[in-house]
C-alpha cells in the first residue's frame, strides 16, 4: 500500500519532533556542545517547515508555502553551520541569511496561493548547496578528528546529491514530469529524510559526546588564567619531543623564566593586577615562539618553553624579544609590568633527561635573580653555569 504525501509529512514531522526531543534532552543538555545546539535547531526548522507544507491546498498556502521554504532551508543553513562549527568560526550572519532570504522573495514573487511549487528552484538549489557545503566542512576535518564524522559526512553527501537531482529534474522535466514524479516527487524525498534524520541524529549524538570529551581534556591539560599548557601537560609533551629530537640527533633548548618582585606586585596593586602581568607575559610568549614550540606555565609566577632546534644563544635572544614585547603591551589594570629573569639549558643531541635539564634552568635562573634580575643567563651543564 502506498501511502500519500500528506501521510508521508505527518511521519516525518513526528520524526522530526521524537528526534528532537530525545536529542535535546539526552544529548545537548548534557554536552551543551555548539554542534549539538545547531542540529537541535535544525530539527526543529525541519519541524516547522514539513508542518507548513500540510496546509497546502487551503487558503493558508499563500504563506504557509514560501514559511515552509524558508524553513527548510534555514535547516540546511543551520546543518552548514554546525558542522563549520567543529573546525573553524561559524559564518556570518548575512551569510546565513542569504539563502532564506533569496528563498522568501522566489517564493513569494512566485504565485504561492494557486502553485505549491513556488519558489522551487530556489529552494531546491539552496537545499543541495548548503547541506554539500556541510559535507564538505566534515570531510576538511581531519581523519582522525572522531569515529563518526565521516559518516555523517557521506549521510549528509548522499542527501545534497538527492536534492541536486531534484533540482535538474524540476529544471529539465518541470514538476509533472515521470523522472520527478517517480524519483524525486515529495514521498520518496519525505521517506528518505527520515532515514537519515534518524542515522545522523544518533550519529551526531556520538560526535557531541566524542567533543565534549575532547573539551575535558583540554581543559584538564591548559591553565585556565593563561591558556598556556599547564605543570603536567607541558611535562608530559616536552618529554616525548625531547625522544623525538634525540632521534633525530637534534638539539633544543629550554627556557625557565620567573617574573621579578611579582609577590610586590600583588601586595601594592592586588591580586588581579598579578592575573594581568600574568597574562601579559604569557600573550607575548605566544606572539613571539613558533606555533611548534612548547609553552607553559610551570607553577605561580615561572613559565618554562622548550623550542626545538634552537641554541641557547638564538633561545637568549628570543627571551629578549618576549621581555621588549612584554614591556611594550599596554599595562592596562596596573600602572607597570614586571620584568623578567631567564634561565636557559640546552639540551645536546641525544639528550632526554627532562629532569636534568629543568634543573640546570632552574639553575641557570636562580644566578639571574642573584646577579641583580631582569637578565639570561645560560647553563652550559645542569652542574655549571656561565653568565651570557
Amino acid at each position: 500500500m502506498m501511502l500519500d504525501t500528506a501521510t508521508l509529512r505527518v511521519d516525518l514531522a513526528l520524526v522530526d519532533l521524537t528526534l528532537l526531543l530525545l536529542f535535546y534532552f539526552i544529548t545537548y543538555r548534557r554536552t551543551r556542545s555548539a554542534y549539538s545546539g545547531w542540529w537541535c535547531l535544525a530539527l526543529l526548522l525541519f519541524l516547522a517547515g514539513n508542518a507548513a507544507y500540510l496546509l497546502d491546498g487551503t487558503i493558508h498556502q499563500v504563506w504557509a508555502n514560501p514559511s515552509g521554504n524558508v524553513l527548510l532551508v534555514s535547516g540546511a543553513v543551520s546543518i552548514w553551520a554546525g558542522a563549520r562549527s567543529l573546525r573553524t568560526a561559524v559564518p556570518p550572519a548575512w551569510q546565513l541569511a542569504a539563502g532564506p532570504g533569496i528563498t522568501a522573495v522566489a517564493s513569494v514573487l512566485d504565485q504561492p496561493a494557486t502553485n505549491i511549487w513556488a519558489g522551487g528552484p530556489a529552494y531546491l538549489a539552496f537545499m543541495s548547496a548548503l547541506i554539500g557545503l556541510g559535507c564538505r566542512e566534515l570531510f576538511l576535518l581531519d581523519r582522525n578528528f572522531s569515529r563518526v564524522h565521516r559518516t555523517l559526512a557521506v549521510g549528509s553527501g548522499i542527501l545534497a546529491v538527492f536534492y541536486f537531482g531534484r533540482l535538474a529534474a524540476f529544471v529539465f522535466e518541470g514538476r509533472e514530469g515521470p523522472v520527478f514524479l517517480s524519483v524525486f516527487g515529495s514521498a520518496t524525498t519525505a521517506a528518505l529524510s527520515a532515514v537519515i534524520l534518524v542515522v545522523a541524529s544518533f550519529t551526531m549524538a556520538e560526535l557531541s559526546y566524542e567533543q565534549q570529551i575532547q573539551d575535558l581534556r583540554a581543559r584538564a591539560s591548559v591553565d585556565g588564567l593563561t591558556g598556556l599548557l599547564n605543570r603536567t601537560a607541558f611535562k608530559d609533551l616536552a618529554e616525548n619531543e625531547l625522544r623525538r629530537l634525540s632521534r633525530t640527533r637534534t638539539t633544543a633548548s629550554l627556557i625557565l623564566a620567573d617574573l621579578d618582585h611579582f609577590k610586590a606586585i600583588n601586595d601594592e596593586f592586588g591580586h588581579s593586577a598579578g592575573d594581568t602581568a600574568l597574562q601579559a607575559f604569557a600573550n607575548a610568549c605566544v606572539s613571539t615562539v613558533r606555533s611548534t614550540d612548547l609553552v607553559g606555565r610551570y607553577g605561580g609566577e615561572e613559565f618554562m618553553l622548550l623550542l626545538p632546534g634552537v641554541t641557547p644563544e638564538l633561545a637568549k635572544e628570543i627571551a629578549a624579544d618576549i621581555s621588549r614585547l612584554l614591556q611594550a603591551a599596554e599595562p592596562g589594570a596596573i600602572p607597570r609590568l614586571p620584568t623578567v629573569s631567564y634561565g636557559i639549558a640546552s639540551a645536546a643531541a641525544g639528550r632526554v633527561d627532562f629532569e636534568a635539564l629543568v634543573a640546570s634552568a632552574d639553575a641557570a635562573l636562580y644566578r639571574a635573580k642573584t646577579l641583580g634580575r631582569d637578565r639570561s643567563v645560560l647553563a652550559a651543564s645542569p652542574l655549571e653555569e656561565k653568565t651570557a
